[in-house]
Protein backbone atom coordinates (compact mmCIF):
# COMPACT_ATOMS: atom_id res chain seq x y z
CA UNK A 1 0.00 0.00 0.00
CA UNK A 2 1.14 3.49 -0.74
CA UNK A 3 2.15 5.14 2.33
CA UNK A 4 0.23 8.00 1.69
CA UNK A 5 -2.63 6.30 1.69
CA UNK A 6 -2.30 4.45 5.25
CA UNK A 7 -4.61 6.23 7.54
CA UNK A 8 -2.84 7.21 11.25
CA UNK A 9 -6.52 7.73 12.03
CA UNK A 10 -10.23 7.69 11.11
CA UNK A 11 -13.30 9.62 12.82
CA UNK A 12 -16.56 8.73 11.24
CA UNK A 13 -19.25 11.52 12.49
CA UNK A 14 -22.29 9.56 12.08
CA UNK A 15 -24.05 10.99 15.44
CA UNK A 16 -23.47 14.83 13.82
CA UNK A 17 -23.66 13.76 9.74
CA UNK A 18 -21.10 15.84 9.33
CA UNK A 19 -18.82 13.15 7.37
CA UNK A 20 -15.73 11.43 7.79
CA UNK A 21 -11.97 12.71 8.75
CA UNK A 22 -8.98 10.74 7.83
CA UNK A 23 -5.59 11.89 8.96
CA UNK A 24 -3.33 10.41 6.63
CA UNK A 25 0.09 9.13 7.97
CA UNK A 26 1.64 11.64 5.52
CA UNK A 27 0.39 14.51 7.33
CA UNK A 28 -2.41 15.49 5.06
CA UNK A 29 -6.01 15.64 6.61
CA UNK A 30 -8.96 14.70 4.39
CA UNK A 31 -12.49 15.42 5.49
CA UNK A 32 -15.17 13.82 3.49
CA UNK A 33 -19.11 14.63 3.64
CA UNK A 34 -21.66 12.04 3.66
CA UNK A 35 -23.45 13.30 0.43
CA UNK A 36 -19.67 12.87 -1.22
CA UNK A 37 -19.08 9.52 0.12
CA UNK A 38 -22.20 8.60 -1.62
CA UNK A 39 -21.83 9.80 -4.70
CA UNK A 40 -17.89 8.85 -4.56
CA UNK A 41 -19.69 5.13 -4.02
CA UNK A 42 -17.04 2.81 -6.05
CA UNK A 43 -18.92 -0.64 -6.52
CA UNK A 44 -19.92 -1.54 -9.84
CA UNK A 45 -23.03 0.08 -10.42
CA UNK A 46 -22.48 3.64 -9.32
CA UNK A 47 -19.42 3.01 -11.31
CA UNK A 48 -21.81 2.41 -14.18
CA UNK A 49 -24.14 5.12 -13.30
CA UNK A 50 -21.49 7.48 -13.40
CA UNK A 51 -19.54 6.96 -16.28
CA UNK A 52 -23.20 7.22 -17.84
CA UNK A 53 -23.47 10.45 -17.04
CA UNK A 54 -20.10 11.89 -17.10
CA UNK A 55 -19.58 12.28 -13.52
CA UNK A 56 -16.54 12.16 -11.36
CA UNK A 57 -16.41 9.86 -7.25
CA UNK A 58 -18.46 12.77 -5.79
CA UNK A 59 -20.19 14.55 -8.03
CA UNK A 60 -23.70 15.03 -7.27
CA UNK A 61 -26.13 13.49 -9.93
CA UNK A 62 -27.49 15.70 -12.29
CA UNK A 63 -30.81 16.74 -12.27
CA UNK A 64 -32.82 16.02 -15.72
CA UNK A 65 -33.83 19.49 -17.31
CA UNK A 66 -37.38 19.56 -16.89
CA UNK A 67 -38.03 17.46 -14.65
CA UNK A 68 -39.69 18.46 -11.10
CA UNK A 69 -37.35 18.48 -8.15
CA UNK A 70 -38.30 15.60 -5.60
CA UNK A 71 -37.28 15.46 -1.97
CA UNK A 72 -34.14 13.38 -1.31
CA UNK A 73 -32.98 12.90 2.46
CA UNK A 74 -29.30 13.90 2.95
CA UNK A 75 -27.14 10.57 2.46
CA UNK A 76 -26.30 9.37 5.78
CA UNK A 77 -25.16 5.89 6.91
CA UNK A 78 -27.05 3.47 8.86
CA UNK A 79 -23.77 1.21 9.85
CA UNK A 80 -20.73 1.85 9.25
CA UNK A 81 -17.89 -1.63 9.05
CA UNK A 82 -14.50 -1.49 8.97
CA UNK A 83 -13.47 -4.02 5.94
CA UNK A 84 -10.49 -5.62 7.22
CA UNK A 85 -7.45 -3.19 7.76
CA UNK A 86 -7.92 -1.73 4.37
CA UNK A 87 -10.44 -0.58 3.77
CA UNK A 88 -14.57 1.21 5.20
CA UNK A 89 -18.10 0.38 4.04
CA UNK A 90 -21.29 1.64 4.30
CA UNK A 91 -24.94 0.93 4.53
CA UNK A 92 -26.60 4.00 3.44
CA UNK A 93 -29.94 5.29 3.92
CA UNK A 94 -31.10 5.13 0.43
CA UNK A 95 -30.88 1.21 1.12
CA UNK A 96 -27.48 0.71 -0.87
CA UNK A 97 -24.46 -0.93 0.58
CA UNK A 98 -22.50 -2.68 -2.17
CA UNK A 99 -19.31 0.16 -1.88
CA UNK A 100 -15.98 -0.78 -0.31
CA UNK A 101 -13.90 2.22 0.44
CA UNK A 102 -10.46 2.00 0.50
CA UNK A 103 -7.92 3.90 2.09
CA UNK A 104 -5.90 3.99 -1.15
CA UNK A 105 -9.45 5.08 -3.39
CA UNK A 106 -10.45 7.29 -0.45
CA UNK A 107 -7.22 8.89 -0.69
CA UNK A 108 -6.81 9.18 -4.37
CA UNK A 109 -10.32 11.22 -4.50
CA UNK A 110 -9.97 13.52 -1.85
CA UNK A 111 -11.86 16.35 -1.67
CA UNK A 112 -9.70 19.15 -0.14
CA UNK A 113 -8.60 21.88 -2.68
CA UNK A 114 -4.89 20.87 -2.74
CA UNK A 115 -5.23 17.34 -4.30
CA UNK A 116 -8.02 18.84 -6.86
CA UNK A 117 -5.69 21.00 -7.78
CA UNK A 118 -2.94 18.22 -8.15
CA UNK A 119 -5.76 15.59 -10.09
CA UNK A 120 -6.39 18.71 -12.61
CA UNK A 121 -2.78 19.07 -13.48
CA UNK A 122 -2.44 15.05 -13.86
CA UNK A 123 -5.85 14.61 -15.84
CA UNK A 124 -4.57 16.07 -19.41
CA UNK A 125 -1.11 14.43 -19.13
CA UNK A 126 -2.95 10.67 -18.33
CA UNK A 127 -5.29 11.22 -21.19
CA UNK A 128 -3.35 12.00 -23.97
CA UNK A 129 -2.01 9.18 -26.03
CA UNK A 130 1.40 8.85 -27.73
CA UNK A 131 1.25 10.32 -31.98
Amino acid sequence: MDPAADPKSVKVNVTTGTGVEIEWKDGHFSVYSFPFLRDACPCALCNEEREKDGRQPGDPIKPVAGALPMFKAAARPTEVKAVGKYAISFAWNDGHQHGIYSWEYLREHCPCQECKARRAMEAPAMGSKPN
